[in-house]
């Protein structure tokens, strides 16, 4: 639970810095992408901490999950921007994913104790 607290935390803060640069439309792309790497981050973490002490192989794939949902953000973030452009302007939609997962993914060699 501490990847939740966490995430939410970090989107609250990137949505906020988002407001404060690019005004109201950036806040439901900011807000919107902060919590799909908050999900994201989460689902990895769980993966991953049932690999932990698991056969080299096993945590390989568990990290693997991690890596394709990621990646999973990633294309997320080009279809909304490509489908709806208004609504999720690319820079405020990439900032608040990138905002997000990265400190997150940094974090989370502690936050899979």
């Amino acid at each position: 639970m501490k990847v939740l607290g966490l995430g939410l935390a970090l989107t609250a803060v990137v949505s906020t810095i988002e407001y404060l640069a690019w005004g109201p439309p950036a806040v439901v792309p900011a807000v919107s992408f902060g919590l799909l790497a908050t999900g994201i981050q989460v689902v990895a973490v769980w993966s991953l901490k049932k690999g932990l002490n698991a056969p080299y192989a096993e945590l390989m794939k568990r990290w693997a999950v991690g890596l394709g949902l990621r990646m999973g953000g990633v294309v997320l973030f080009v279809v909304a921007v490509l489908v709806d452009r208004a609504l999720f302007p690319p820079l405020p939609a990439a900032f608040g994913y990138l905002g997000v997962v990265v400190p997150l993914l940094f974090a989370e060699t502690k936050l899979a104790k």
